[in-house]
């Protein structure tokens, strides 16, 4: 397998270990968060501790494998134009950087809700209290990454389409989807009810071009590279 081929195919291999991670990751958060229930949301994480524990792991394993995707696709990519990978790159690591920093107010509220200290020292209702605020915090922190794991995909759409190696429609999906995630962002977090409406219409072009491009990178691997002369033509 020539190394194009088998970047691309790495690339595609982080990147589904990426997804299934993080699905799990978001799963564990959704099972046990309630917004505005700190009582609930305290129960449910008390008795999901193994879920949370796990989700937290997921998280750190999937940013872990998202720096190693970025840096795959640099290599392959980097031919194009070598600010415009490194463009992407920064992107993700920034985000990773926040996601990784986000989760210690996930892992705050596993301590809260199952340390009897905390109970004893605020009350059933102030510990419970601090854990909704913790999960809280980690929600708007996933929002703050979520404006650099969107605007990554905007330097991939670009090399995508620049580099001929892919078919263009996943480049132009790619940057659409960019594009909703940064709309999806900026209205869940100025109207937050309306945002939670629209988010699986706005989210859904990246979901599909993200699986899109994963798949492509692991069936088919990637193009030949175009010459340095075709890519200044294109660019």
């Amino acid at each position: 397998m020539r190394p194009p081929q088998r970047l691309a195919r790495t690339a595609g291999v982080f990147w589904l270990i990426v997804g299934i991670f993080a699905f799990f990751a978001v799963y564990s958060r959704d099972e046990v968060y309630v917004p505005g229930d700190a009582i609930a949301t305290a129960r449910n994480v008390a008795a999901n501790t193994g879920l949370v524990h796990n989700g937290f792991v997921a998280d750190l394993v999937q940013a872990t494998f998202f720096v190693f995707t970025a840096m795959a696709l640099y290599l392959l990519l980097k031919h194009v134009n070598k600010n415009v990978a490194r463009a992407m790159v920064t992107f993700v690591a920034i985000s990773v950087a926040i996601m990784c920093l986000n989760l210690v107010h996930q892992l705050g509220a596993l301590l809260v809700a199952t340390d009897t200290a905390y109970a004893s020292t605020l009350g059933a209702q102030g510990s419970g209290a601090l854990v909704l605020l913790m999960l809280d915090l980690q929600h708007y922190g996933v929002l703050i990454a979520q404006i650099f794991f969107g605007l990554w995909l905007l330097p991939l759409g670009y090399l995508v389409l620049a580099s001929r190696m892919f078919p263009r429609v996943l480049g132009v999906l790619l940057v659409i989807g960019c594009a909703g995630y940064l709309v999806d962002t900026s209205t869940r977090l100025l109207l937050p009810n309306l945002g939670t409406t629209l988010t699986p219409f706005l989210t859904a072009p990246a979901a599909v071009a993200e699986i899109a491009m994963l798949l492509w990178l692991i069936v088919k691997g990637a193009g030949a590279p175009r010459q340095d002369g075709q890519v200044l033509a294109a660019a």
